[in-house]
């Protein structure tokens, strides 16, 4: 989860944010890159008391200024489309989780199994443990297993939503009247924090989202007894 001094993205939970970190990284270091160039051609143009008179009009400065955005632009754009397609696969899921988002409380169903779906409601602050995180924890924490590919699907019961989880690299609108659909596989274990991303009405910052990734024997006996609170 983020904390007061964490100001980079937050330490990957799957392969998919792993990825999404190195485009960060790689995207950053071309911004920098570009940034020291313009910053030192300015500096030079401020301190630099030379002028040519007799210019007018330069082609090679001009195909150079064209060239090299396009160069530079292509290396961004060839790892953003490899990611695009990634986000975007499905691939033999093993597990279903919908969800679906109420003013302001998520609600889990478990599509492969029988009877089981439950509400998930912040924790009041009055009603909170002390090892609990404010404004971040749950009552029903939403149970995953590990290495497993998960397909989510989200839709919305009112307004619009967004189910996000920064660490695992995913955020998809739950829009009423539409199924939206992810996945993702977890790589640890651990409990990842995540909060409704659209501003949704007045309770919008008390809906937050909860994963809690568990070994798969673990998971299979969780599933077997759960009762939710």
């Amino acid at each position: 989860m983020a904390t007061w001094s964490n100001l980079s993205l937050q330490d990957s939970t799957s392969p998919l944010m792993e990825q999404l970190t190195f485009f960060h990284n790689h995207t950053m270091l071309i911004v920098i890159l570009i940034t020291i160039l313009v910053g030192y051609l300015m500096g030079s143009l401020f301190f630099n008391t030379n002028t040519n008179r007799f210019l007018l009009e330069s082609q090679g400065i001009e195909i150079i200024w064209t060239i090299l955005p396009a160069i530079t632009l292509i290396f961004i754009a060839l790892p953003s489309l490899r990611l695009l397609y990634l986000l975007d696969e499905v691939n033999d899921p093993m597990i279903t989780l919908k969800t679906i988002g109420h003013q302001w409380f998520w609600s889990y169903e478990y599509s492969d199994f029988l009877q089981l779906e439950f509400d998930s409601y912040m924790i009041p602050t009055n009603e909170l443990e002390m090892s609990g995180f404010r404004l971040l924890d749950v009552d029903n924490r939403t149970m995953l297993p590990m290495n497993t590919q998960v397909r989510i699907l989200v839709t919305a019961a009112d307004v619009l939503h967004s189910w996000t989880i920064p660490s695992l690299g995913v955020k998809i609108d739950a829009t009423p009247g539409r199924l939206n659909q992810t996945s993702f596989l977890i790589n640890r274990p651990g409990v990842f924090f995540g909060q409704c991303s659209e501003i949704c009405g007045a309770n919008h910052s008390f809906m937050p989202i909860v994963i809690e990734s568990i070994p798969t024997n673990k998971f299979i006996k969780w599933i077997s007894f759960y009762k939710p609170k």
